[in-house]
């Protein structure tokens, strides 16, 4: 896999990293402002599109944003361990920080951050 193509539009506020194209894939919103295109039958990775963008892109008083994988748990399981698999490895793991966010011993929720810098440095 290549360095993906990188591309923001300003007027929807949308940045998305394009790995593979004209490849089929379906949509999986990760959460409201995170889009993954995957092909399941290969294991592909297609793109991922972080909408608002600013919103990913601004630091806090506490650091950056971390946002819940929300829509993992919508997922079949096995689905679910294949795509956090892929956030965790290359080329996702270049961009997205994973993280769990522990709610009590028996309840976690994965969170994702973007990883300071790394849109800057990979354009």
């Amino acid at each position: 896999m290549n360095s993906p193509t990188i591309h923001y539009d300003e007027i929807s506020d949308t940045l998305t990293l394009t790995f593979e194209s004209g490849i089929p894939a379906t949509g999986i919103e990760l959460n409201p402002h995170l889009l993954l295109r995957y092909n399941s039958n290969q294991h592909q990775l297609i793109s991922l599109s972080f909408l608002e963008y600013s919103l990913w892109a601004q630091t806090t008083e506490f650091g950056t944003r971390s946002f819940p994988l929300s829509g993992l748990s919508a997922l079949p399981l096995p689905l679910q361990a294949e795509l956090l698999n892929q956030l965790n490895q290359s080329p996702l793991s270049e961009f997205l920080q994973c993280s769990t966010y522990t709610l009590s011993s028996a309840e976690s929720i994965p969170i994702v951050s973007l990883k300071p810098a790394s849109i800057q440095q990979s354009a």
